[in-house]
């Protein structure tokens, strides 16, 4: 049983949510949460990076290739096993839908506040009023924690390399992975940029007009 794993990033599979982490003589692929993804690009984690953590292993006679699930926290995992207690709600039915952090889903479930739980990917009003059913008054101590409420899912756009360097200077300044992204994409939208200095010269124009 694999519980904890730390490691270097070898790949990151964007497209999927997933990534290989390099222990040291083996590669483990890992199976994100859409939260879990957007916490290493707030953090700007990259191929190269050292990352710890917490595992979620499944393998079953009906799934006998063992899939891995990882989370930053201990809190996270507990959460998504309490989840996949729900009828219908498998692991990787699970995995994708987390889109956002767990307290706002605990918070969703003890509320009743089916609306947000059907705007989770693969999650019907149908898996919204088990889960509520299922697990009301039982993840009170997840919709307490301090981790980051996501109101609603972000705007992740996919951005070239001229783009992505301009990222990489915006959070070098003290901006978030997420604002410099959206920032660097809503200047591609007004501008076809040849070089990271012109993208980054239209990223300062826009914003110096929203401050006026």
């Amino acid at each position: 049983m694999i519980n904890y794993l730390k490691g270097t990033i070898r790949r990151l599979y964007k497209e999927e949510s997933k990534i290989v982490l390099d222990t040291g003589s083996i590669g483990y692929e890992l199976l994100l949460p859409y939260f879990v993804w957007r916490s290493l690009e707030e953090e700007y984690i990259r191929e190269g990076s050292m990352l710890e953590m917490e595992v979620y292993y499944h393998a079953s006679e009906r799934q006998p290739k063992p899939v891995l699930v990882g989370f930053r926290q201990e809190s996270e995992k507990t959460f998504f096993e309490k989840l996949i207690q729900v009828e219908g709600v498998g692991v990787n039915t699970a995995a994708k839908a987390l889109v956002f952090s767990v307290s706002t889903i605990a918070k969703a479930i003890e509320e009743d506040d089916t609306g947000t739980l059907i705007r989770m990917p693969g999650i019907g009003k149908r898996a919204a009023d088990k889960m509520v059913a299922t697990l009301r008054g039982k993840v009170t101590p997840w919709a307490l924690l301090k981790d980051e409420g996501y109101d609603s899912v972000p705007k992740d756009p996919i951005l070239g390399t001229i783009q992505e360097e301009v990222v990489a200077v915006l959070v070098n300044l003290g901006h978030r992975q997420t604002e410099a992204r959206n920032m660097v994409q809503d200047a591609s939208e007004s501008l076809e940029a040849n070089d990271s200095q012109e993208l980054l010269r239209e990223v300062f124009r826009i914003e110096r007009t929203k401050g006026d």
